[in-house]
C-alpha cells in the first residue's frame, strides 16, 4: 500500500519550500511526521512528487532518513509539452497522473506542508487494505472544520457535504473565523455560510485505487483542450476529478471522519505554534523523539 506525498509546489505564502522547512530540534520536517505515522499503519512504500530540480535536496533530507525504515520511490512532476511556457506545477490531479507508471496498488494521498495525524492515516489504512484494486468506491479523509484553521489568517478548505455517509459535494472554500463563528467563503462566487464546529472538510487526504488513473488521462485531455487559451494559470485539481466522477456515477467516495487535529505552515506565523503542538505530542509518547534516531 502506497502512501503518495505532492511535494511539487512552492508555497507562495510561507516564502520558499516549506516542504523541507524544519519542524523539530532533530531538523525533521512535516513529512517525516506523515512517513512515521504511515509507517505505524501499514504502508509499506513512499512516492515523492516533487519537481526534477528538488531532487537532490529531497533525497539528501528526507530520503536519506527514511529509506531505511520504507520503500522510497520518486516521481517529478514536469511540464506539458505544448505548453513549455507554463512555470508553475499543473495542480494536484496532474501530480498525481505523473505517477500512474510508478503506482499499482491501492494508494493514499497527501500533502506534503500538513500534518495529518496518526488517526487519519490508521482510518485510510483500514479502508484502503479493504478495497478491491478495480473499485472506483475511492474514500475522501474528512477533518472536523474546528481543527484545520489558522489562527494567523484564511485557508481554503474543501466543504465536504455527504448524503448516507457517501461524499455529494466539495464546496472549495476560504474559511475563517469572524465574530466567533467559521464562515466558509465558495470560491465561485456563491453566497458565504457559516459551519458547524464540527463540520467535516477535506484536506486533501483521498484513497484511491489504481482505476482513477484512467480518469485522470481522459480528463487532462479534455482540461487542456478548455484551457488552451488560459494555461499559465488553470490547474488540474483532484478535487474537481472527483466532482465530475460523482457527477456521471462512474465513482462514489466514502466520508471517512478523523479525530486527528491539522496542523499546517500556511504562513510564516504559524511555524512557531505548529512547532509546539508537535513537541506536545513527542513529549506524551506519541512520537519517538527524533523519530528516525
Amino acid at each position: 500500500m502506497d502512501l503518495v506525498i505532492m511535494a511539487g509546489g512552492m508555497g507562495s505564502r510561507f516564502g520558499g519550500l516549506k516542504q523541507i522547512e524544519p519542524i523539530d530540534e532533530f531538523n525533521n520536517f512535516i513529512i517525516d511526521y506523515s512517513i512515521y505515522d504511515a509507517i505505524k499503519a501499514g504502508f509499506d512504500r513512499v512516492v515523492f512528487i516533487i519537481k526534477e530540480e528538488n531532487y537532490e535536496v529531497f533525497r539528501q533530507t528526507v530520503g536519506k532518513r527514511v529509506e531505511k525504515h520504507i520503500e522510497v520511490v520518486y516521481v517529478f512532476q514536469g511540464g506539458v509539452a505544448g505548453f513549455e511556457n507554463r512555470e508553475k506545477p499543473w495542480g494536484t490531479a496532474h501530480a498525481i497522473l505523473c505517477a500512474r507508471d510508478k503506482i499499482e496498488d491501492n494508494f493514499v494521498i497527501i500533502n506534503a506542508d500538513d500534518f495529518y495525524g496518526y488517526d487519519a492515516f490508521e482510518v485510510a489504512s483500514r479502508y484502503a487494505k479493504a478495497l478491491d484494486k478495480n473499485s472506483t468506491n475511492f474514500a475522501i479523509v474528512g477533518y472536523k472544520i474546528k481543527n484545520t484553521l489558522s489562527e494567523k489568517g484564511s485557508v481554503k478548505r474543501g466543504v465536504c457535504k455527504q448524503e448516507n455517509g457517501y461524499l455529494s459535494e466539495i464546496i472549495e472554500s476560504v474559511v475563517e473565523r469572524k465574530e466567533g463563528a467559521i464562515v466558509a467563503s465558495p470560491l465561485n462566487g456563491e453566497s458565504s455560510f457559516v459551519c458547524e464546529e464540527d463540520q467535516l472538510v477535506s484536506m486533501n487526504m483521498f484513497v484511491f485505487t489504481p482505476k482513477i488513473f484512467d480518469y485522470l488521462a481522459s480528463d487532462f485531455e479534455i482540461f487542456l483542450n478548455e484551457n488552451k487559451n488560459d494555461y499559465a494559470k488553470c490547474e488540474f485539481l483532484i478535487p474537481e476529478v472527483v466532482r465530475k466522477l460523482m457527477k456521471k456515477n462512474l465513482a462514489t467516495v466514502k466520508v471517512l471522519g478523523t479525530s486527528a487535529v491539522w496542523q499546517g505552515v500556511t504562513y510564516k506565523e504559524d511555524k512557531p505554534s505548529v512547532v509546539m503542538a508537535i513537541k506536545e505530542l513527542v513529549d506524551k509518547g506519541f512520537y519517538t523523539k527524533g523519530l528516525w534516531k
